[in-house]
């Protein structure tokens, strides 16, 4: 893992999210590319009449200062940190970035989000996942150590997820760690019995070319079996495909992998379709 971006916002949980990052990168040898967003819109940046540019100016110098304070921590001693600025924010730019320096994850930290609030507002977590193509951990408390040896990966086995697979799996190659896939079970319509779950399952290896050992769980719905399951055999890290749905068919459809990254405690990491 070469290069590991983390979004820096200044708060409590861009610093878990940085810590994280620099765990992994003294583990691996990564360089963090810490990348901040200011709020500047791009009226303000052009605006020559009710906004002075000396102000501008003003205003980015500020925030870079602030930005280089707030990487200036002992815990980056050794480590190497690139700070990237961009003057305003567009969440989709985290994409050019992870593109133009061949980035392997995103880092960032979230503080979840439930009712009303993640349907209408969601997070910035939320928006940087539906529209990475890189995959995106997302930490939501302080871990005093981060240690991954084992990445549970839930998918519903279908063609569409088969890339996604495959990223998770070249993932956990990558970190050399170990990488088991499981198949939640819910009651209702979508319910199968085991031995229909498991043809449903060697079809998909079969379009994959890919197969290695994997769980059946039951639970009433798939977020709850997602979390449930990682939690009781121990895991470190949740995987998950996230379609990166935007707009009314975010708000009627959901989606299952936001779902996770909001209600679950360990960390999770998204690999878009």
């Amino acid at each position: 893992m070469k290069k590991i971006i983390v979004p820096v916002d200044f708060s409590e949980q861009s610093e878990f999210a940085l810590k994280t990052a620099a765990r992994l990168a003294a583990k691996y040898g990564s360089e963090i590319l810490a990348l901040h967003m200011l709020e500047l819109n791009q009226a303000i940046l052009t605006s020559n009449e009710s906004f002075h540019p000396e102000q501008t100016i003003f205003l980015i110098k500020l925030a870079e200062k602030k930005f280089n304070t707030f990487l200036d921590k002992p815990y980056l001693k050794g480590v190497i940190v690139t700070p990237i600025i961009k003057h305003y924010k567009v969440f989709n730019e985290i994409n050019e970035v992870a593109k133009q320096n061949d980035a392997d994850l995103i880092i960032m930290g979230s503080h979840g989000a439930d009712g009303l609030k993640e349907i209408f507002i969601g997070s910035n977590a939320e928006r940087v996942v539906r529209s990475s193509n890189v995959p995106v951990m997302v930490i939501k408390e302080y871990l005093p150590e981060i240690v991954i040896n084992r990445f549970v990966f839930a998918c519903d086995f279908t063609e569409e997820n088969i890339a996604a697979y495959k990223k998770a799996k070249a993932f956990a190659e990558l970190l050399d760690i170990e990488f088991e896939p499981v198949y939640i079970n819910t009651p209702g319509d979508n319910f199968l019995s085991t031995l229909e779950a498991y043809k449903k399952i060697n079809r998909f290896f079969g379009k994959a070319g890919t197969g290695v050992e994997m769980d059946i769980y039951n639970d009433y719905t798939v977020e709850k079996g997602i979390i449930n399951f990682a939690e009781g055999t121990c895991a470190d890290l949740i995987g998950i495909p996230t379609h990166g749905r935007k707009g009314l068919a975010h708000f009627f459809m959901g989606s299952i992998g936001e779902a996770v990254v909001n209600h679950s405690k360990l960390p999770v990491v998204t690999f878009k379709i």
